[in-house]
């Protein structure tokens, strides 16, 4: 990319104007706001000017005059109290368009990430009810994380974390033998914490229709609920539920539950164009002893201690707020000796990275995951986690509720087939995934130009629609034959436009890349589309010269590849008729 060539230069002046600087002294390179201030600026000067003594503007201009001669340079200069802008020649602009015209969907992937391996784990919803559409969210950003990373050249693994064991899996199964008994003409009163959509009732009537009377108990003998402590009442049932199937057939209704839970969640991921490497069960790492090596390791190195009959890892050296209970006095281990566990056969497997997508409301328990995988890799930035703010979905003015165990919310399937998955997958990542999300269902259906993704996707069909109508006229368009002779007549502010937005798509890529940042590219795309749809209104490009024909097929075309490869990226289809 252009930005990398420019680098290359700078650096070589360096070594020839101030061969003495500091071997870290990489020359730092940003686009300029102001294009009167050319198109990248350097500190490095002013980086220098300590080490090396000399007043910032003095060694501006020795890197200036020692810059190698290039097509790529137009002139340098020294700005303010010692900025080098970079003005790139209108030669280097032209020069991106036979390369995306020969690239094609590889255009914009770049090697920032050398093949380092990274794991992404994002969604790990709870198989306890369809996805909704807080859920949504996380899958969009995460898969579109996972996917820029790989075209910046890393290695991804995507997984999913199944969290099929512990309490709320007791309450699933026992809220699907409940509806069960109630299928059977059993009159009980459904408790109130007990999962109360009607994707259990559906589950419970599959589970009579295959298994007949086999769970079938005395409905006298359910224990009364507690309008006082529901909590308890759930606890009492589960237990009541335990006692009178036996273990072995609770065990049964529960994997009965989950299977239809996880297909059918794996089933709407699918849709949303969002899948998985490995979905990785909870229940199979703690069966596997995965939970006991991870303390062992941890008691070996010294971070472990014993206190109120307790297991503690010393969280508080390593960050956190406080310590940590990994098993309780009463021998259950905790939640989070299950996640220290599960981080540890991440590293394991040998991912260099590791980067976890989790929900916001999360938030206070990043602290202590950190603390682990530092405890356990001596380094603190093995583990990445980003957060992903609520989804807020509106109808008009009215907010809908997402309430998994009230059965009340607006399901990931629903939004799809109302909005389309490409608006929903574009419009969860146009705002940072730190920022609070008000999904406009109306804008999001919108055919006009205020819907973003509307008119991106309307960029792309436009000049696919030229290309037929360069068939429809008997002509062709030739790649192999432009050169910069040929677009050498791009000289139209619309199309010069158009060149230095096309020339920056592997730079965001590449950013988008590294800062974990999606809507960068959804930006991106907007300002690709609008600088489209401009030079569109303003120019005829089958125009009967046919050098100035190709001229303006090429930069179009090259235009066409760009938003679609951004789009593939986002997971957006790139339509060519709309």
């Amino acid at each position: 990319m252009l930005k990398t060539r420019l680098q290359q230069l700078l650096s070589q002046a360096l070594d020839r104007a101030w061969p003495d600087a500091p071997a870290d002294a990489l020359p730092h390179l940003e686009r300029t706001r102001d294009p009167a201030h050319g198109d990248f600026a350097s500190n490095v000067a002013m980086k220098l000017a300590g080490q090396l003594k000399r007043p910032p503007r003095d060694i501006a201009q020795a890197v200036i005059d020692a810059l190698p001669d290039s097509d790529v340079l137009a002139r340098a200069e020294i700005a303010g109290p010692g900025f080098i802008n970079f003005h790139l020649s209108p030669q280097a602009f032209r020069a991106v368009i036979p390369r995306i015209l020969a690239d094609g969907d590889a255009y914009g992937r770049g090697e920032a990430g050398a093949g380092r391996s990274v794991m992404v784990e994002f969604v790990s919803a709870n198989p306890t009810g369809p996805l909704h559409v807080g859920h949504g969210r996380g899958a969009a950003y995460g898969d579109c994380v996972a996917r820029l990373l790989d075209a910046a050249g890393f290695a991804v693994h995507r997984e999913y974390y199944v969290n099929d064991a512990g309490r709320q899996m007791d309450i699933l199964a026992t809220s699907l033998w409940l509806r069960y008994l109630q299928a059977c003409g059993e009159t009980l009163d459904f408790p109130v914490n007990a999962y109360q959509g009607d994707y259990i009732v559906a589950a419970a009537e599959r589970l009579r229709t295959e298994a007949g009377p086999a769970y079938q108990a005395p409905v006298a003998e359910l224990p009364d609920a507690d309008a006082d402590n529901p909590d308890a009442g759930i606890d009492a049932l589960i237990a009541h539920a335990r006692a009178t199937l036996g273990e072995a057939a609770f065990v049964k209704l529960l994997d009965f539950v989950l299977a239809e839970q996880l297909d059918d969640i794996a089933d709407d991921l699918a849709g949303f164009r969002v899948g998985f490497d490995r979905w990785y069960s909870e229940r199979s790492l703690v069966a596997a002893g995965a939970v006991d090596r991870a303390r062992q390791r941890l008691a070996d190195a010294g971070h472990i201690y014993e206190a109120d009959g307790a297991t503690w890892f010393r969280a508080s050296a390593f960050g956190d707020e406080k310590d940590r209970v990994l098993v309780r006095a009463n021998g259950s281990h905790t939640y989070f000796a299950a996640d220290i566990a599960y981080h540890l056969d991440k590293l394991d497997r040998g991912f260099a990275q590791l980067i976890d997508i989790w929900g916001a409301d999360h938030h206070g328990y990043v602290p202590r995951v950190r603390a682990a995988v530092h405890a356990l890799t001596g380094e603190q930035d093995r583990l990445t986690v980003q957060l992903v703010q609520f989804a807020n979905l509106y109808r008009g003015a009215e907010r809908q509720p997402m309430s998994t165990r009230a059965g009340q919310y607006v399901t990931l399937r629903e939004l799809r087939d109302e909005v389309g998955v490409d608006a929903a997958r574009y419009f969860y990542v146009m705002r940072s995934n730190d920022q609070h999300l008000d999904f406009d269902l109306e804008l999001a259906k919108s055919q006009t130009n205020d819907n973003p993704v509307y008119y991106i996707q309307y960029a792309h069909a436009r000049i696919c629609r030229v290309a037929e109508q360069l068939a429809e006229r008997g002509e062709r368009f030739d790649a192999t034959t432009i050169d910069d002779t040929v677009l050498a007549r791009l000289d139209a502010e619309h199309e010069q436009r158009l060149l230095t937005t096309l020339a920056r798509y592997p730079e965001v890529v590449e950013a988008a890349a590294l800062g974990y940042a999606p809507q960068t590219l959804a930006h991106y795309l907007r300002e690709a589309a609008d600088a489209f749809h401009s030079y569109y209104n303003a120019h005829t490009f089958l125009v009967d010269d046919a050098g100035l024909r190709d001229a303006r097929l090429a930069l179009v075309f090259a235009a066409r590849t760009v938003i679609a490869n951004g789009l593939d990226l986002l997971g957006v289809a790139a339509p060519e008729s709309m």
